[in-house]
């Protein structure tokens, strides 16, 4: 089973399977929904000080602040759905040792 990752934004990702929710951080409900997480310590702060405009909802309960819009997130896990999974496979190429860089021809 393959693990895929999102990109939540500044390098973060989150795994795909977990997310059950992207909504705007505008709505009352949203903003009481993180304002009680931040009371449990179940708050993901990864906006790196900028304004949050995404808030991410996870099956383990735990709430992602992003700084990417909710429709970005929401695109990056829709094109993570469609693409085929990628299997790395060893070829006969890829164990070679590289050749070593030397002098080409010319005197000292």
């Amino acid at each position: 089973m393959s693990m895929k990752l999102i990109n939540v934004g500044f390098g973060n990702m989150v795994v795909q399977e977990r997310i059950v929710a992207i909504v705007s951080p505008d709505s009352a409900p949203v903003k009481r929904l993180v304002a009680d997480a931040k009371e449990t310590g179940r708050v993901i702060d990864v906006s790196c000080g900028r304004r949050t405009r995404a808030v991410i909802l996870t099956d383990s309960g735990y709430v992602i602040l992003s700084s990417l819009q909710t429709e970005t997130v929401g695109n990056r896990v829709g094109d993570a759905e469609e693409s085929p999974p990628q299997e790395k496979t060893v070829g006969e190429r890829d164990l070679e040792k590289p050749a070593k860089a030397g002098r080409q021809g010319g005197k000292k």
